[in-house]
């Protein structure tokens, strides 16, 4: 890791929002091709060089590899190579389709028997939001089904989210309902727009969280799409399930969390451990 790196480290906090392109260096730039040094290199410590020069926030847009080849004077295949340096130093982050971004700090997620999202980001000064993918009521699976002490068939309402820190998407995922319990749950979830005031509607003024399985894997297609990364990197998976104040299961839900953008810490309670 570079000094730049570190220095990034210490002086960004977690997800800055996210600003319009950067306004690093357009002028051509001459680079030194008799010096011995890869031309990818000294394009991407020039660039590195520039974000901390300039104090650019995090979420700042570069400029795009045809800017950057036309500017260095070098194939956009050379561009790209310098800027994989950057993003395997954590510099940066590439997302398909929409450009390449300075990096922001990674958000510390707290798992504990009472978590939300909401207010475990905004503790950090982070704006979290989530945008309503879908909202259906179709048969359990087996494994739905079983979370959920249900039959197999059974209807459940799946809620597929992506979740935001500061505009910028860190997790994927779906919560599973059970429609017995929560008869009507899919219209109130689509009028209300968040999950709390639909299980108040129900009498649920409180759950817990009673478990969670944390593992990494390759993104699919779908899950790469949906976090805007490449399917190279890798994804932490969740699983978790709430229950109701009498231990019934009220929601199981699976996720995958950008690996880059996010790590766990789980908080014991000290009398259960």
């Amino acid at each position: 890791m570079t000094d730049w790196t570190h220095r990034r480290q210490r002086e960004f906090g977690p997800f800055c929002r996210n600003h319009d392109s950067a306004q690093i260096g357009s002028v051509s730039t001459v680079l030194e091709r008799k010096s011995g040094e890869a031309l990818w290199r000294q394009i991407g410590d020039q660039i590195a060089d520039e974000i901390a020069a300039q104090g650019l926030e995090p979420g700042s847009r570069l400029p795009t590899e045809p800017e950057l080849a036309s500017r260095f004077d070098v194939s956009r295949t050379t561009v790209r190579r310098a800027m994989s340096m950057l993003e395997d130093d954590g510099l940066v982050r590439i997302e398909q389709g929409r450009g390449t971004f300075v990096h922001e700090g990674i958000i510390n997620y707290e798992i504990s028997k009472r978590t939300r999202y909401s207010e475990n980001l905004k503790r950090q000064g982070v704006d979290p939001s989530r945008i309503t993918k879908r909202v259906e009521e179709i048969p359990a699976s087996d494994l739905v089904a079983e979370r959920l002490k249900i039959t197999p068939g059974d209807l459940v309402v799946v809620v597929e989210t992506l979740s935001l820190a500061n505009e910028t998407i860190i997790s994927y995922g779906q919560m599973y309902y059970p429609s017995l319990r929560f008869p009507g749950f899919a219209q109130k979830r689509i009028e209300e727009g968040s999950i709390s005031p639909v299980l108040q509607s129900y009498g649920i003024h409180d759950y817990t969280r009673l478990n969670t399985i944390i593992t990494t894997r390759p993104p699919t297609d779908t899950e790469a799409r949906a976090l805007q990364q490449p399917r190279s990197r890798w994804v932490l998976c969740t699983q978790k399930v709430d229950v109701d104040e009498a231990g019934s299961p009220i929601c199981f839900s699976e996720a995958v969390w950008a690996g880059d953008r996010v790590q766990f810490t789980v908080d014991n309670d000290p009398a259960e451990i």
